[in-house]
């Protein structure tokens, strides 16, 4: 379960994609995750970095990453979550919170909007701002970013 999370939040997938995911979704030498879209059948390519190979490599070599999580309904896993989070006192949030906070993580941190909603499969960009307004943005001096010296500097 955990490493099951951990995935949602490193990639933004939805429950059924990251659930589904099977060992040969990943290529190691381009270092990405391809599958396509339960929703919409889309196809999906997910660059990941070295946080996430250090979790992939902690799963299953062949066949389904998340055995037991693959073999459950969509509402089943959201049960399981929240029922676990009720039993730790946590209220407020669902397995597609995951999706939202890695919206927002992107957008705070400047992350390309087209990068951000292509990666969480949404065509409408109003769809993906309402996914990513709560996002916490703190702007960089705008003489930083133009000439690159700020951390989130894109190039103009």
């Amino acid at each position: 379960r955990k490493a099951f999370l951990q995935l949602l939040w490193h990639v933004g997938a939805s429950q059924i994609d990251c659930a589904s995911l099977v060992a040969e979704n990943i290529d190691w030498n381009k270092k990405t995750i391809g599958y396509r879209r339960r929703k919409n059948g889309m196809p999906a390519t997910l660059r990941f970095g070295e946080e996430v190979a250090s979790l992939l490599r902690t799963l299953p070599s062949s066949g389904p990453l998340f055995p037991n999580w693959s073999k459950l309904r969509s509402e089943e896993r959201a049960s399981k979550f929240y029922s676990k989070c009720k039993g730790l006192g946590i209220a407020g949030i669902s397995l597609h919170s995951y999706r939202y906070a890695w919206a927002e993580r992107a957008k705070s941190i400047g992350y390309p909007e087209r990068y951000a909603q292509e990666a969480l499969g949404h065509s409408s960009a109003a769809v993906h701002r309402a996914y990513a307004k709560g996002a916490n943005v703190e702007l960089p001096p705008l003489e930083e970013y133009q000439s690159g010296t700020d951390s989130l500097a894109h190039p103009v």
